[in-house]
């Protein structure tokens, strides 16, 4: 099936999407600098460049988006009808990297918390995130949230 449109217009619309500073990762930062967290940001030098690195909780934070990272029964992840081989791929090869890049983290002792970007939606972002708080400072499990 072709696309539905032209390549100009696909690459423009391709064009804008960002892989940092996206707006469920803004959410996070502000929450947790509100509440008192100091991090960095995509630290080069670490597997899979962290969203957010906490070093004083030797903990990493990573918030994908549920189509670029193939969210397995999220209602945002819907595979295109266009060139969907390409896309599988693409995805199938995120979710990998994603997976390495946890393993290697966790192997050097860092703690490895994934959000998806369905966990940052409105109704559920009240619980997302006093959760997640209470993961980082060790004090509960974050819950696994599916839309």
């Amino acid at each position: 099936m072709a696309d539905v449109h032209s390549k100009e217009t696909r690459s423009y619309n391709m064009s804008r999407i960002r892989s940092k500073d996206t707006k469920p990762e803004m959410l996070v930062r502000k929450y947790l600098h509100a509440h008192g967290f100091r991090y960095r940001l995509h630290v080069k030098d670490m597997p899979g460049k962290p969203d957010i690195v906490l070093p004083k909780y030797k903990t990493v934070i990573f918030i994908h988006g549920c189509f670029w990272h193939g969210h397995e029964g999220c209602r945002y992840y819907v595979v295109p009808k266009t060139r969907t081989e390409w896309w599988l791929n693409k995805i199938q090869t995120n979710s990998r990297n994603d997976q390495k890049a946890e393993e290697n983290l966790q192997a050097t002792g860092w703690r490895v918390i994934n959000i998806w970007e369905c966990q940052l939606k409105k109704s559920v972002v009240d619980e997302t995130l006093p959760n997640l708080i209470q993961k980082i400072t060790g004090m509960e499990s974050i819950h696994r949230q599916h839309c």
